[in-house]
């Protein structure tokens, strides 16, 4: 039997079509929204086993609006906490400390890479990150609020930068 749809019915069911495409993930996009704030390719890097820490990363911490935003906090179901930590050299040694939030300016672009100034610290780790497995991590922002991404781990490689650097990803 053939389903006919009346003219009405077709173009409420085509205005429904409309509105919710703009909202579907594109697939292979890796990308979160929390208020104005992008997060661009969530990743973790394996660790051995018995490790308790790991690091997440992020390739790019966007602030796409008009106002300051800040990362205040960060869980998981993976580790029993998560810090926002800053590295910085001093004199030969890197150095790593917990901040209490992350400023992001507005049109700011952060980057919170592997070998980077920035990253989330999984702190007591509940088991292993394996190749291949995904978690989520819920975010807390001051302005864009909670927002859930899933984090792939995958081995950490070198990536080329826009500028033809090479860069750690």
């Amino acid at each position: 039997m053939k389903t006919v749809l009346s003219p009405p019915r077709r173009v409420l069911l085509g205005a429904l079509f409309l509105t919710l495409v703009p909202l579907a993930q594109p697939v292979g996009a890796h990308d979160f929204k929390a208020g104005s704030v992008v997060v661009d390719h969530p990743y973790a890097a394996p660790t051995p086993a018995g490790a308790r820490s790991g690091a997440v990363y992020f390739r790019m911490l966007t602030n796409e609006g008009r106002q300051p935003d800040r990362l205040l906090s960060a869980r998981s179901p993976v580790a029993e906490r998560i810090e926002i930590h800053e590295s910085t050299m001093e004199g030969d040694v890197m150095r790593m400390r917990a901040l209490p939030a992350l400023e992001l300016a507005p049109g700011a672009a952060v980057p919170l890479r592997h070998g980077g100034r920035h990253h989330l610290m999984l702190m007591a780790l509940k088991q292993p990150l394996r190749d291949g497995d995904r978690f989520p991590v819920t975010l807390v922002f001051e302005r864009g609020g909670s927002t859930e991404v899933m984090v792939d781990v995958h081995p950490v490689r070198a990536a080329r930068t826009p500028a033809g650097g090479a860069a750690h990803h």
